[in-house]
């Protein structure tokens, strides 16, 4: 293994799967690892073979599956769980066990209730035994972020002595600061004489938000190994993230340090494990939550409208990810109204485009975010101009326990005249209401209300077919109040009986 190359350790299908309530079944295992296999990952932990026959025969299957990773197996410190580890991996064309003991205080003094001097025969016992099977074994140092370091670095002498391959230096309780741990590394590298003979691992949680800030640091110090899981899930607050870790190394070319990952297929793989688990992927999630290519900052959509790189340091085509969100909210410029227009085809002039960005900010103060299909209708009613009818004002009183009333105001040829109605609901007594005013003798013939999407603050569509003299004419509008939208919509049928608008029923 080159000196600069970064060793991915994966356990999704270990630590990753230990999230409550996001246990995969064995076929589903199998279909992860091989999209982990095409991922590039170097090294597939499939799981705790003596914690449950489950377990134990989704190992034998990822092993009999995957040929290109090395496929692990954990184990604590104990003989039986060595020998079900490798009875488990006797199909993997690279194998590797797993095995490790607590060598913080904590864990020697309250969980194991041994001496640190145990801990150390112990450790080398196991890694001896493991030798006996695979001639690849890890050796874990439980707890290791909250080791002494001078007795760490005994225990990592000892077990390299023994035989282990990898050395694996897990921040379990995710309490150490980057620098801290970078050091721990850096202590190792500099302490422990048989270093060169074993690749050094980290294993960071985030507990405290620092998972792969650790890792990061424990690498540029001298570890060549990462254990990481998709989407960063794992006990407690979970596991450093693959893609955050592929990634820092792909963008930071000063670091000099490579992967085998295919950065292309990260996307793909966050949603199947994201999918396969039940476990979505967090909206501000980096590089693969919804909103890491999203932009609904004016000042930031028109810089990257400008140049991508004003704003985003990953071409998310490099993560599998089509293209950038440029996501329309009050927030939005004129710039990212235009870009969205061109998208859909809709050329304007200056004068359109500021009739329609008023339009926009109105309907956008309304709604968290507008979508193309709100766009396709406020560029509509900006083609279609000033009409002789339109609503000006629309005041309903209305309740389970008072009649429906209604008072409109409707601008007939630049003059506003008003009128109130009772009617059977709100819509109906605003409909009476505009008759009263119109003084056209029309019979609706069709209503029909439609949401675009789900949301309770979405515009709803309404479609209204009116009867005049024989002749059918329709009308259309969209608002978020559907009251206001049922009124506009009549009134915009209205008044196409005055210019002959029809259609053909």
């Amino acid at each position: 293994m080159e000196e600069n190359r970064v060793i991915i350790f994966d356990t999704t299908l270990r630590d990753g799967e230990q999230v409550p309530g996001c246990q995969l079944n064995t076929v589903e295992k199998i279909e992860v690892a091989r999209a982990l296999e095409a991922l590039g990952v170097d090294v597939i932990e499939a799981g705790f073979p003596v914690s449950s026959p489950g377990d134990f025969n989704s190992v034998v299957e990822i092993s009999k599956a995957v040929r290109n990773p090395v496929i692990c197996a954990l184990t604590r410190a104990v003989k039986k769980d060595i020998e079900v580890a490798a009875e488990a991996l006797k199909y993997a064309e690279r194998k590797r066990i797993h095995t490790g003991i607590g060598t913080s205080p904590y864990h020697i003094q309250y969980k194991i209730k041994t001496t640190p001097e145990e801990i150390i025969r112990r450790a080398v016992d196991a890694v001896k035994y493991a030798r006996k099977f695979v001639d690849d074994v890890e050796f874990y140092a439980e707890d290791a972020g909250r080791s002494d370091n001078a007795y760490l670095a005994r225990v990592i002498e000892a077990v390299i002595k023994a035989g282990a391959t990898v050395v694996n230096i897990p921040d379990t309780t995710g309490y150490c600061l980057p620098e801290e741990y970078g050091a721990k590394i850096r202590y190792l590298v500099d302490n422990v004489p048989n270093i060169d003979q074993a690749v050094i691992s980290t294993h960071c949680h985030n507990d405290l938000g620092m998972a792969t800030a650790n890792t990061m640091m424990g690498i540029i110090n001298g570890a060549r190994q990462a254990e990481v899981t998709i989407n960063g899930i794992g006990e407690r607050a979970g596991n450093t993230s693959l893609e955050e870790v592929a990634m820092i190394i792909k963008s930071h070319h000063d670091l000099n340090l490579s992967t085998g990952i295919n950065p292309k297929l990260i996307f793909s793989t966050s949603r199947l494990v994201s999918t396969l688990m039940s476990m979505p992927v967090q909206a501000n999630k980096a590089i693969v939550g919804r909103n890491a290519f999203a932009h609904s900052s004016g000042i930031h959509q028109d810089g990257v409208l400008k140049n991508r790189e004003n704003y985003e340091i990953i071409d998310p085509k490099e993560v599998g990810i089509r293209e950038s969100s440029i996501i329309l909210t009050a927030r939005s410029g004129r710039a990212a109204l235009n870009h969205r227009l061109d998208l859909l085809g809709i050329k304007l002039g200056k004068e359109e485009l500021d009739e329609i960005y008023h339009r926009f900010l109105i309907l956008a103060d309304k709604k968290k975010e507008i979508n193309d299909e709100d766009i396709k209708i406020l560029s509509g009613e900006v083609f279609r101009g000033e009409k002789r009818l339109k609503l000006e004002s629309l005041q309903v009183l209305c309740g389970n326990s008072v009649t429906p009333v209604a008072t409109v105001g409707v601008r007939i040829n630049g003059e506003v005249h008003t009128s109130t109605a009772p009617g059977n609901g709100p819509i109906d007594a605003a409909l009476t209401a505009v008759k009263h005013l119109i003084h056209e003798n029309v019979h609706l013939e069709e209503f029909l209300i439609q949401a675009i999407t789900r949301g309770s603050d979405d515009i709803g569509k309404v479609h209204i077919q009116v009867e005049h003299e024989g002749k059918i004419f329709y009308g259309f509008s969209a608002n978020t109040d559907i009251i206001t939208a049922s009124v506009e919509a009549f009134i915009d049928a209205v008044s196409r009986i005055d210019n002959g608008t029809t259609d053909t029923v």
